[in-house]
């Protein structure tokens, strides 16, 4: 089991960082799941960019689907990302089904099927952001009254910033950038809103959100022109973080 903590650990510090960050401030006891969780998101969300067929990547797909299912045993044992997974969710007692929508809504990014209005987006952005600081804040033991309304915009502004900052990903939308750069301030506004009335063992979940107002706010000085955005570096981002877990009114500053 360890190996397979591992290499999840491993696969989020290389390919999300801000959350392999975030985690390293959530209790010891929690951190092995958040870093399986956040893995799979990595596995399902990459495979649009690792796979030269459609069908290549719907196979992919449907092989997690039915790790998810409970089939594949013996091919789970030896996926360190699988076989982590389904061991969380089993001891969160978190429903498969979950999890399954993130994976029909990366189905789509396998076909050049365009989002072309903020509904569709809003949609596109639940079911693969904000159903991820959901399921992270249920790992962290926190299912608190009406925190979806919490989790929801703040996926929604986080999906936004990963479409303004990554031109391989503005090809999929037809929605005007500066209308969706618009669309994600409303939605920072809205989660920070409610920031304080959420518990304080939710934080860690929330912490990849620090770095989200400051991408937005550069891309303004940038004159809404991804082609003069630059990124905030990885240092900036480290800090960002670790200001907002000392000081929570930060995440959605």
């Amino acid at each position: 089991m360890q190996a397979n903590v591992t290499h999840c650990a491993a696969l989020v510090r290389q390919a999300d960082h801000d959350r392999y960050l975030a985690a390293l401030f959530a209790p010891a006891d929690k951190r092995d799941a958040l870093f399986a969780l956040y893995a799979f998101n990595i596995e399902i969300s990459r495979i649009r960019n690792v796979v030269r067929e459609t069908m290549a990547g719907e196979i992919r797909l449907q092989w997690w689907r039915e790790v998810l299912e409970g089939k594949r045993d013996s091919e789970v044992l030896a996926h360190p990302v699988a076989a982590a997974l389904r061991e969380v969710l089993a001891r969160h007692a978190i429903a498969p089904e979950r999890l399954m929508t993130m994976i029909d809504a990366h189905q789509c990014d396998l076909y050049d099927d365009r989002i072309a209005t903020l509904a569709e987006f809003d949609q596109y952005a639940v079911r693969t952001q904000s159903v991820l600081f959901a399921l992270a804040t249920e790992i962290l033991d926190v299912r608190a009254e009406g925190l979806a309304d919490l989790t929801r915009p703040a996926g929604i502004a986080y999906a936004a910033r990963n479409v303004l900052a990554e031109f391989a990903r503005q090809a999929a939308f037809d929605l005007p950038l500066e209308r969706l750069h618009r669309h994600a301030l409303e939605n920072l506004a809205t989660a920070r809103a409610r920031i304080d009335a959420v518990p304080p063992e939710i934080l860690p979940a929330l912490l990849p959100m620090a770095t989200v107002g400051a991408q937005l706010r550069r891309f303004a000085r940038s004159g809404d022109d991804p082609f003069h955005l630059v990124p905030l570096s990885r240092l900036r981002r480290q800090w960002l973080i670790w200001r907002a877990a000392r000081d929570p009114r930060r995440i959605f500053a």
